[in-house]
């Protein structure tokens, strides 16, 4: 489990099949390591679905928890900026 945790820390929010690559794990090891680490509350978790050149992926994205991504760059709304 803490090659997964050592692969989020210096990657950031990742799919599990991702994961499984970088860590050199097995994806259902990955599964079940990630399920664990989310019932301690190490891990944040949901179901992902993406579109990559028309072709349907769907996976488990993980990120650590306490660890907010960064916002995305450009122009903000002037709601954000009034708050």
């Amino acid at each position: 489990m803490n090659e997964i945790l050592q692969y989020l820390k210096k990657h950031g929010e990742k799919l599990d099949a991702e994961i499984a690559a970088g860590a050199g794990l097995s994806l259902t090891k990955t599964r079940l390591y990630l399920s664990e680490l989310a019932a301690k509350g190490e891990i944040m978790t949901y179901h992902s679905t993406r579109f990559v050149e028309g072709q349907k992926i769907e996976g488990i994205r993980c990120r650590l928890s306490g660890i907010t991504p960064q916002s995305a760059p450009g122009r903000k709304s002037k709601a954000s900026l009034a708050s």
